[in-house]
């Protein structure tokens, strides 16, 4: 592979597969399939409709209930940046699919819940078999395949994520509706083994032999190294602004069944509402692929993440509630597609899985913390207000960070060098 750098930036140039081109764009529409069965959907977003259940049977609060994804978070924050390690030395095709395997057993399991504890653990062990079914290991296969067109595939990619945050929650509902939430769970968990498992088994191909072992030899010039990320200005903006986004979007949807519910929705109509904020996040995640490829794509975020406070003010009322959900999507379709794009045109494609691992898991742990912080909120407050006041102005401040990032370091070829055996 060869390497070549300008007067100003590192050119970085990657691997493709030795498929022919036309087939390529295989992976970004499997890898969206797969996603729609994701951690984020099965474990984050299908969780609101399973609240109101588990309060009816077992007398729970919110807040306790909402512990559960809190762990969640937790143990998936602290075992993605194992993970992106190990493909970054090993491959993304054979951690990907043992991990599919684990993560459909423990969701179905969590329909055997006895207990508060026994919900809480088995709903925190799905953050660290999920940790591989998330978008971490399909935007590392797809940035070690693509260059000039990277954003666009991974948009594409990651449209799979706001489908299934359209319709797992609402296959979620109609489970629950037809044979109770414990079926549910195991239905989820057959779904991720039905869809995910031999999509990914089709699609995920790791670059040659002979490619990896040029990868992991990597010198400055390809991209750095984890440590000497963590020590940069631009590696902490960009957590910063991920957490408070992530915080924010995520603690907002997961809460949106359960307060629309509360301003006298029927579930069914309220899981639809989510329903609208996953298809504008798939849209919003294939329009942000699109034009960050043309547009500085911090600035995009940062308008995107604008926006979102925008919307979260609106669904705080019945008659702008469904403006408001899709704004909030749209965002929502942004914040994954950017972190992966960031990381591989500020820290190149070295330690792609590392970094772009340890951000992905203070996305995680935030994105549990939210929920819970908010569910928390309602237990003491009796009301959503003061949350979803809290929470556009977190994304307003994560769109002034994401702005703020400053010139690229690593801007795409031309065309990426074909390598074969």
């Amino acid at each position: 592979m060869t390497l070549t750098t300008s007067r100003d930036f590192p050119v970085e140039t990657t691997a493709a597969s030795d498929l022919p081109r036309r087939w390529l764009w295989l992976i970004p529409f499997g890898s969206a399939a797969a996603l729609v069965v994701g951690n984020g959907p099965i474990s984050v977003f299908a969780f609101g409709v399973f609240i109101k259940p588990l309060e009816a049977e077992f007398g729970w609060s919110r807040a306790s209930i909402s512990a559960g994804l809190s762990m969640c978070g937790l143990f998936s924050a602290l075992s993605l940046p194992l993970v992106g390690g190990l493909m970054d030395r090993y491959g993304v095709r054979r951690p990907l699919l043992i991990a599919l395997c684990l993560f459909a057993l423990n969701i179905a399991a969590i329909g055997s819940t006895m207990n508060l504890a026994m919900f809480i653990v088995l709903t925190a062990l799905s953050g660290l078999t999920g940790a591989a079914q998330s978008p971490l290991a399909y935007v590392k296969n797809i940035s070690s395949q693509f260059t000039s067109q990277r954003g666009l595939a991974i948009g594409i990619a990651m449209s799979g994520v706001g489908l299934g945050t359209a319709f797992v929650p609402l296959l979620a509902q109609s489970l629950i509706n037809a044979f109770g939430w414990r079926a549910a769970y195991v239905g989820l968990g057959a779904l991720i083994v039905l869809m995910a498992l031999p999509i990914a088994s089709m699609v995920i191909k790791d670059p040659l032999p002979n490619v990896i072992a040029t990868l992991n030899r990597a010198d400055a010039t390809q991209g750095i190294s984890l440590r000497l990320a963590i020590r940069s200005r631009v590696f902490w903006l960009l957590a910063l602004s991920v957490i408070l986004a992530s915080l924010a979007l995520n603690g907002t949807l997961v809460h949106t069944v359960p307060m629309l519910t509360e301003r006298g929705w029927g579930p069914d109509r309220a899981a639809a509402a989510l329903t609208v904020a996953g298809i504008s996040g798939m849209i919003g995640r294939v329009i942000v692929g699109f034009v960050i490829d043309r547009i500085f794509a911090p600035y995009v975020g940062g308008f995107f993440f604008l926006m979102a406070a925008v919307g979260i003010f609106l669904l705080m009322k019945d008659e702008t509630a469904l403006p408001g959900v899709v704004l909030i999507g749209l965002a929502a379709g942004a914040e994954i597609d950017m972190m992966g794009f960031l990381v591989s045109r500020y820290f190149g494609l070295t330690a792609l899985g590392r970094i772009y691992g340890l951000l992905f898991a203070l996305f995680s742990f935030a994105a549990g913390l939210g929920p819970y912080l908010i569910g928390q909120s309602f237990t003491s407050l009796k009301a959503y207000d003061f949350a979803y006041h809290a929470a556009a102005g977190l994304m307003i401040a994560a769109g002034l960070l994401i702005s703020a990032l400053g010139p690229y370091r690593y801007k795409p070829s031309v065309a990426a060098p074909r390598i074969s055996r």
